[in-house]
């Protein structure tokens, strides 16, 4: 079984709404980074070197190949990452080997008969 990783910087406010999201398109577990900051097109605003911008929450999600493209997209929907700039970003890379994901590969692999 293959596994990509998935990458979403969301806003803190919707990150409990992307986690229901990506678990309800077939994603098994999720890490969450509280508090990551970052930069889009434009820098961050500051008020006396404190930040106007909101806290990101940073989502990892390990699933399998076959599921990775629909889960993406149904986390960008429920972002809203395309309906005004500065919503955050998902993508997804390979994920050469894993170790410790055994009970999610039993679960994973009637899914995917079902779907397949």
């Amino acid at each position: 079984m293959h596994f990509k990783l998935i990458i979403a910087l969301v806003e803190e406010s919707k990150t409990d709404k992307v986690l229901k999201a990506a678990r309800d398109a077939g994603a098994t577990g999720a890490t969450v980074i509280n508090h990551a900051r970052g930069e889009g097109l434009e820098t961050c605003k500051t008020f006396f070197g404190l930040s106007l911008e909101t806290q990101r929450d940073m989502l990892l999600f390990l699933v399998e190949e076959h599921l990775s493209r629909s889960i993406l997209e149904k986390i960008a929907a429920v972002a809203e990452f395309d309906s005004c700039p500065g919503q955050g970003i998902a993508f997804q890379i390979d994920v050469e080997d894993a170790v410790g994901v055994a009970h999610q590969v039993q679960k994973l692999t009637s899914v995917l008969e079902e779907e397949l």
